[in-house]
């Protein structure tokens, strides 16, 4: 993907997981969120349901975490569920 920081080939750690995304205010192509805005959730039916009570979290498939340059854990957007 263009734009993301790598996944650290040695640590195994990043992978693509459901989850809600917090963002109180939805901005177009914003495809990077810290840490601190992703909740994983076991299934897409999960996230689904977990966002469906709060309009400012938005389900999702992420890839991550990376950590940035700047030393921030990043998830990188792959698909929004809905």
């Amino acid at each position: 993907m263009r734009g993301m920081v790598p996944p650290d080939p040695d640590g195994g750690v990043s992978r693509q997981i459901y989850a809600t995304v917090y963002m109180p205010k939805l901005k177009p192509g914003r495809n990077r969120f810290p840490a601190s805005c992703v909740e994983a959730h076991e299934s897409a039916e999960a996230a689904i349901t977990a966002a469906g009570s709060d309009s400012k979290r938005f389900p999702a498939i992420v890839l991550g975490p990376s950590k940035s340059s700047e030393g921030q854990y990043l998830y990188y957007l792959v698909e929004w569920l809905a």
